[in-house]
């Protein structure tokens, strides 16, 4: 007798749920099906989980697949009840495809074939229906999302469009997309809510055309070069009561989000100074330094340091200087952005030809927090006073590649949930293209001179 077993949430209990555990099932002759816990799928990065575990377990036992139900609690516990049940065959989706060939040591391992185009569910009256999600784009960050999507409850990513067709094609191939193509609107028929992925000068056209559509949006950084196009999306989305969000990962990190919190809640007394830095050296043949109108290093990773300046020193600054390093071609390749405030000042250092510590540092009247480079990750921070042996240590979870805490905001805001809008405000996000407006502007001028002179 071919014993099987596979794992999941089950979370919002859907017809791709129950083919998976029908074609588990057919695999052998007894299934054991193992329903994790809310705190194990927290800990493993899975958000927004909606069922109780009750009613999940409920929902697996209603196929009449399952011959004996478990619970998953633990790191490590799959081998474990391989070993404990005598397991021939562990199956699990095909989206996981490669992730367990290691368990091929204690038995066979089934990579299932997913159900695409998940709509509808089987086993109840959906409380909160499954968020389709297209990606715009087929790039770097783009094959970031599609994996981070998976640990989040209540969404699928099944459509991807792309202007070349074979870029679309491959990206769809790649991970099982139910839609590869380069026609907008029958890609918008397609999805609930976008993930715009594309080149930065695309971002506002394409935000503007999901919104009018009727589509959610999640746009990648920078949302738009141009403060009066950014209010236009906001009040666009705002008409047609659809989510518009920009993509800076780390406004939505739980690390992040604490030490907002802690700055905020006078612990190192009035904040008169923040100091946000970022670089990477990029190689020299990459769009960051060949773009010569949207390339350059502010406008890669300017919105990275400006997040925390408009949260914790506001949208209102009196001025703002950028000071630029500018390569042959007239591409930053270090930008300072100093800010002067009506009570305090901050700076904004970025680069991608020029290298230098990557910290965050929030000054107050009382002491500081420090964020150690990658600050933008958050993981660890410290609030130091006068005393220097008086220290507090923070540390926080960063995982995956973090793109799951956005998304999981996004889909919270499209569920009805507002509760979590403070992280990242459209004002905030207004704010930011506001500044890169005037960036490019004086950009622009310096490289008129440039070639002028």
């Amino acid at each position: 007798m071919a014993r099987v077993i596979t794992y999941g949430t089950f979370d919002l209990f859907h017809e791709g749920h129950y083919r998976l555990l029908q074609r588990a099932k057919a695999l052998g002759n007894y299934l054991i099906v193992g329903v994790t816990t809310e705190a194990y799928d927290k800990a493993r990065g899975k958000l927004n989980v909606v069922d109780s575990l009750v009613t999940r377990i409920e929902n697996v036992k209603k196929t009449g697949f399952a011959d004996e139900i478990i619970i998953e609690e633990t790191q490590g516990q799959k081998v474990n009840d391989i070993r404990k049940f005598h397991i021939d065959i562990f199956a699990i989706g095909s989206d996981w495809a490669g992730a367990f060939d290691h368990m091929e040591q204690f038995c066979r391992v089934v990579y299932l074939e997913r159900t695409k185009n998940v709509s509808s569910t089987l086993m109840r009256s959906r409380q909160y229906p499954i968020i389709r999600i297209g990606v715009i784009g087929a790039g770097r960050i783009a094959v970031r999302f599609v994996p981070e999507a998976k640990y989040v409850s209540g969404v699928i990513v099944n459509s991807v469009y792309h202007p070349c067709r074979h870029s679309a094609a491959e990206f769809g191939e790649k991970y099982e997309l139910d839609l590869a193509t380069d026609d907008m609107e029958r890609f918008l028929e397609n999805v609930d809510a976008v993930y715009i992925a594309s080149p930065h000068e695309t971002h506002y056209g394409y935000a503007r055309e999901a919104l009018t559509c009727g589509k959610h949006v999640l746009c990648e950084k920078p949302l738009a070069f141009k403060q009066e196009e950014a209010r236009e999306l906001f009040a666009l989305a705002s008409r047609r009561e659809l989510v518009l969000l920009e993509a800076i990962k780390t406004a939505y990190c739980p690390g992040f989000v604490q030490l907002v919190g802690i700055a905020k809640s006078g612990a190192i007394g009035k904040i008169c100074d923040v100091e946000a830095c970022f670089t990477r050296l990029t190689g020299e043949g990459l769009r960051e330094r060949t773009d010569t109108e949207y390339g350059g290093g502010f406008t890669e990773f300017g919105s990275h340091t400006l997040l925390p300046i408009v949260k914790l020193m506001g949208t209102d600054y009196k001025n703002v200087r950028f000071d630029s390093i500018l390569d042959q071609n007239g591409i930053d390749l270090y930008t300072k952005a100093s800010f002067v405030y009506e009570n305090g000042m901050a700076l904004s250092k970025s680069g991608v030809g020029v290298k230098t510590e990557g910290q965050l540092v929030v000054a107050g009247t009382k002491g500081y927090i420090l964020a150690e480079s990658p600050w933008w990750l958050t993981q660890y921070f410290e609030v130091r006073y006068e005393d220097p042996m008086r220290r507090e240590r923070y540390f926080s979870n960063f995982l995956g590649e973090g793109l799951r805490y956005e998304i999981s905001d996004f889909a919270y805001r499209i569920q009805g949930h507002q509760g979590r809008a403070f992280k990242f405000t459209a004002e905030e996000s207004v704010a930011i293209a506001g500044v890169m407006e005037e960036f490019l502007s004086q950009r622009r001028a310096a490289r008129m001179d440039q070639q002028s002179g």
